[in-house]
């Protein structure tokens, strides 16, 4: 399977950079909705999977199954195309570093994707997993009101950091993507960080917008306050830094400067 190299990575991810930095605003909240839609599938299934197995089989495996076949949904994001907000924030800061983007268009890109990953996440959420009663039987009903309850108690740096552990994993997926040439290379180089970071326990600003709502539509003890305050607001900022300081700021100033 052919490769890029990591200087040759970090020039084609600000190439992709300064094309998000330009797209249309219709065009972002579309695809924007795209992948929230797509992220929400993986979820949806991991929550199927991973939440489905016999706990007499222990901790580990639940975690392994639930990280395992989360990563389907950023291999739609990747290869069928669409703009995710936590992806962005790897490779536009890079390209805004180099001066081949502007400010102003990754701002632009970040707000409106933002708002589409979140359409696209309720969507999912409300008509495929609440509405067609798929989770209204247990252990699902107790899992989706379970992950709901246990990402708003996580206190603001609780959540910030795993924000942070998340983000850093979800851009080095994307970037090591860009590396492949072909489609297997990208499913590979997108599954290993992605499982890592599910399985890990780290927490995924989009990902949540399915996560956390789904739980609510199902009666969790979670009010509309709760999930933007106390679990949006800090993982989307540990997000940012996981993803545009830890990947992209840090691979253009190793491979990216003139």
């Amino acid at each position: 399977m052919a490769f890029k190299s990591p200087k040759e990575i970090a020039l084609s991810a600000c190439s992709i950079g300064k094309t998000k930095s330009e797209t249309g605003i219709a065009k972002l909240l579309v695809l924007g909705f795209l992948a929230g839609a797509y992220i929400a599938f993986g979820g949806f299934l991991a929550i199927m999977v991973g939440k489905g197995v016999s706990a007499d089989l222990g901790p580990g495996i639940g975690k392994l199954l639930f990280g395992g076949v989360f990563p389907v949904g950023l291999m739609l994001v990747v290869i069928a195309g669409s703009e995710l907000f936590t992806g962005n924030c790897g490779v536009i800061t890079p390209s805004c570093l180099r001066g081949s983007a502007r400010w102003m268009g990754l701002l632009k890109n970040w707000i409106f994707v933002y708002i589409g990953n979140f359409i696209g996440s309720l969507v999912v959420a409300y008509f495929l997993a609440y509405l067609t009663g798929l989770t209204e039987a247990e252990p699902y009903l107790s899992a989706t009101k379970g992950i709901a309850e246990g990402k708003i108690a996580l206190s603001f740096g609780e959540a910030f950091f795993r924000g942070v552990g998340c983000n850093w994993l979800v851009c080095l997926a994307v970037w090591m993507a860009v590396s492949a040439e072909d489609i297997a290379g990208k499913i590979l180089a997108i599954w290993w960080p992605i499982m890592a970071f599910v399985a890990l326990g780290f927490e995924h600003s989009v990902a949540n917008m399915f996560f956390i709502p789904l739980g609510m539509f199902n009666g969790a003890n979670v009010s509309v306050g709760e999930f933007l305050i106390n679990n949006l607001l800090p993982v989307t900022l540990g997000n940012i830094v996981g993803g545009a300081g830890f990947v992209g700021a840090i691979y253009w100033w190793l491979y990216g400067r003139e």
